[in-house]
């Protein structure tokens, strides 16, 4: 056995299955079109070295993290340019990621946590793009002009820890918003639930505290950096010590887990509490974090100053009386099922368009590539039907703290009626109805500007 310093170059077709399922023959001969004409020679060039292949991918080996960088942004270029005639979903598109590791080679194979890095990186990839660690990108640094963008740490398959991710692609979004830099020395900790899973969770800002529940997906760094969710947490941790943490199964937490349901992400949230050191504060909670909210305080009302819920539910699909609900549930889980992964944007769409219809398409683009990076088809799909089981009416008439409830008029997600219904079972709570369609808060809308003006009022009085 050998061992050495290496970049490794993980590639494989996106929707392999799918493709060959399609056009077995056909695929199978455009791919070895593109291997004898572009990639090998390509790889070759740049003084790389292929050792292993698979039916829809390879591993490579070069000497240095940039030729290994250049070598993959010209295949991925050439491979948009050479499939571009082809229908979207028709088109063979790889995706790509490189590591720089210690390597141990034997025999004609090679072997480490270099190797399995990049091939995580790889699956992180957009298709058509290209993810490298973040020693990758320190290594490169600007020697190549090309953008990469700053995807955060991600928690990966077999990998114990978070990775630093950045990723180039071939038509990047615009660009996210500039962050002031201090925004980005937030630190991740990690709180342990009571069966072991890993809570990430931070906390930025100064004052009351407020500790926001999960929602759909979170990733702590790639919302803070996010331009839809960025102004939103901005906004707050200008009025208060704003305490966030990913729910189990998605973003820095632990994927891998046996229990995802609502006991379990009350549960969570105490953890998280506990770790802040959280005596008395006041729980914000978007979407399904309503519910998780409502339920928290009324299991721990010692500990509660005042809840805050917007765009809330108690109600989940499948518990409400409209037999729509249920069929659109079902088409939905087929979505998840069979197109998270899937390269065409479209099938993680569905949610985009439902959450922020009105927002522009910076903020759709950037909560589209949330999602995709933030779970796995798997996880999704468990989240998706724990939030359609949720009914805590019975539990709301049991809040005993001072609640504020705001709703889009025109929510797609969660309609009016249930945020209007949760108002009437909290008992005293406060209803206000906010202007437009959007689920989450856009930056630039009356509804965002509404809603820091009301919570303003609310937390001065309450949250002390």
């Amino acid at each position: 056995m050998e061992r050495r310093l290496a970049a490794v170059l993980s590639a494989d077709m996106a929707g392999y299955s799918r493709l060959m399922e399609w056009d077995e023959d056909g695929v199978i001969a455009r791919q070895k079109a593109h291997r004898r004409e572009t990639i090998d020679p390509e790889i070759a060039r740049c003084g790389g070295r292929i050792i292993k292949t698979t039916g829809d991918g390879m591993l490579c080996e070069f000497g240095s993290a940039q030729s290994a960088v250049r070598c993959a942004i010209a295949i991925q270029a050439a491979m948009a340019d050479r499939e571009r005639e082809r229908d979207a979903d028709r088109r063979i598109v790889y995706r790509v990621g490189i590591n720089l590791g210690d390597i141990v080679f034997e025999d004609d194979d090679f072997f480490g946590d270099g190797v399995n890095v990049a091939a995580r990186l790889q699956g992180l990839a957009e298709p058509g793009g290209v993810c490298i660690s973040d020693v990758v990108h320190q290594t490169v640094g600007d020697r190549l002009d090309q953008p990469f963008r700053d995807m955060g740490s991600q928690r990966v398959k077999n990998i114990s820890r978070p990775i630093r991710v950045w990723q180039w692609t071939p038509d990047a979004p615009p660009p996210h918003r500039k962050v002031d830099p201090a925004m980005l020395k937030q630190q991740i900790r990690f709180a342990t639930a009571a069966d072991g899973t890993q809570i990430a969770w931070t906390r930025l800002g100064e004052g009351a505290p407020v500790l926001k529940a999960p929602n759909w997906m979170n990733h702590l760094e790639y919302e803070w950096r996010s331009p839809l969710f960025g102004p939103l947490f901005d906004r707050l941790v200008g009025q208060c010590q704003l305490v966030r943490f990913d729910q189990r199964g998605n973003g820095l937490s632990d994927w891998e887990v046996e229990d995802v349901s609502e006991r379990t992400m009350v549960d969570d949230m105490a953890c998280v509490a506990d770790a802040a050191e959280l005596e008395r504060f006041a729980l914000l909670g978007i979407s399904q974090g309503g519910a998780f909210s409502i339920r928290y305080a009324v299991e721990h009302p010692e500990r509660i100053t005042c809840l805050i819920i917007l765009g809330g539910y108690l109600r989940g699909r499948l518990m409400r009386p409209d037999p729509e609900q249920k069929k659109l549930f079902e088409a939905i889980s087929l979505i998840i099922r069979d197109g998270w992964g899937s390269p065409n944007p479209v099938f993680r769409q569905v949610f985009t368009s439902s959450f922020i219809p009105d927002a522009p398409p910076d903020m759709a683009a950037s909560f589209d590539e949330l999602q995709r990076i933030s779970t796995s088809p798997q996880n999704a799909l468990r989240l998706w039907t724990m939030n359609a089981r949720i009914d805590l009416s019975d539990l709301a008439r049991q809040v005993r703290v001072p609640t504020l409830i705001l709703h889009s008029a025109g929510d797609r997600v969660s309609p009016i009626d249930e945020g209007t219904r949760m108002a009437r079972l909290i008992p005293g709570a406060s209803f206000v109805e906010l202007p437009g369609n959007n689920h989450l808060l856009v930056e630039g809308t009356s509804a965002f500007d509404r809603f820091f003006d009301e919570i303003e009022a609310f937390l001065t009085r309450y949250n002390h």
